[in-house]
């Protein structure tokens, strides 16, 4: 494994006072993590470095193509005080899928984590430690080619950068207003949006400005094809209980993989649940909701772990959904996910990772 070199500030900046606002990724920390790729010479020189601007000729094709991906994770600080990580293997692989689709050499994933685990322990007095507070941490890769021309790049950069966070929505753990999209298309199996990269958030915008209009926090997408079918929600993985049922749409190349949802899967069979990967129509959601077997919706995702969903707006149908309150199923979950991510009950299935 190549040895990563650390450079640290001469100029550390002010770190935000304990219970002062920590608005999403707004505030940055000390140092990131930078490794070059160059075609012939593959991934080389990983070091840390002091946060700054990078120089980036006008004609980088990532600015042009955008070929870019990302990753988003966590580091929690447990009451103890140590530092968390949680799977940063799962992130880690996830991150050279989406390589593979943007013609992005794949990355060594030991090295990867290597480089995010030291990278956090020389931010851990970044680490907050209120309740809810967290470390997030954006690892993304660019094509840096200054060429103006269709075709994988053959200069790229792995950075990693991090940002100490509150809760991802204004609303916290209040049910969130969702507004089901009918006339925009994010993405269609054999496209990219299994992977995450810029283009995927870029197709989204329009229809989060026409949600965010009508005073709704976050986008449903339905299947691009006959948009009928459950996808996603702009920045997480949906859930909804019918009846005994929990079911999420299935990954069918549409939709990404989410950690958080490979994790809430996992322990609810873990609890002896019944959970369901399938096609879901929007028209089965809404009958369900009719006849009072919707019992309760949540989004899943590194940012805001647990979403309940409150209501859900399809065209002129509004779907209020166990009253506007979260339901018990979504406090459990959020609980024992929040609770094995920062150490306060038992990791029962090996997934947190301890920063030295």
């Amino acid at each position: 494994m190549q040895e990563i070199r650390v450079e640290l500030t001469k100029n550390p900046k002010q770190k935000p006072a304990p219970g002062a606002p920590l608005p999403f990724g707004t505030i940055f920390t000390d140092h990131m993590f930078i490794m070059n790729y160059d075609e012939g010479q593959g991934w080389h020189d990983p070091r840390i470095v002091p946060y700054g601007p990078i120089e980036m000729d006008p004609s980088a094709m990532c600015l042009h193509y955008g070929q870019s991906v990302f990753e988003g994770m966590k580091a929690y600080r447990a009451q103890d005080g140590r530092i968390l990580l949680f799977r940063p293997d799962k992130n880690m692989a996830r991150l050279n899928v989406s390589n593979d689709r943007l013609c992005i050499p794949p990355i060594d994933e030991e090295l990867a984590k290597a480089a995010i685990e030291k990278l956090v322990s020389v931010e851990k007095d970044w680490v907050p430690s209120e309740e809810g507070t967290s470390l997030y941490i954006r690892p993304f890769i660019i094509g840096v080619d200054p060429h103006i021309g269709v075709h994988p790049a053959h200069h790229l950069l792995f950075m990693v950068i991090c940002c100490p966070v509150g809760a991802y929505y204004p609303e916290g753990l209040d049910p969130v207003k969702i507004y089901v999209e009918t006339n925009y298309v994010r993405a269609v199996r054999g496209g990219m949006g299994f992977t995450k990269t810029a283009g995927n958030y870029a197709a989204s915008l329009k229809a989060q400005d026409e949600a965010e209009k009508q005073d709704y926090t976050q986008v449903l997408w339905l299947d691009g094809v006959e948009r009928k079918y459950i996808e996603e929600v702009g920045t997480m993985n949906v859930f909804f209980v019918i009846d005994d049922e929990v079911v999420t749409p299935a990954l069918q190349g549409s939709i990404l993989s989410g950690i958080t949802r490979m994790s809430c899967i996992e322990m609810l069979k873990s609890w002896g649940m019944k959970v369901s990967e399938r096609r879901l129509s929007i028209q089965e959601v809404a009958d369900a909701a009719a006849e009072g077997r919707l019992k309760e919706a949540f989004g899943t995702g590194t940012a805001a772990v647990i979403s309940p969903i409150g209501h859900l707006k399809w065209g002129d149908d509004i779907m209020e959904i166990n009253n506007g309150e979260i339901g018990p199923l979504s406090q459990k979950l959020y609980d024992t996910l929040t609770g094995i991510q920062w150490g306060k009950i038992k990791d029962e299935f090996g997934w947190t990772v301890e920063v030295k």
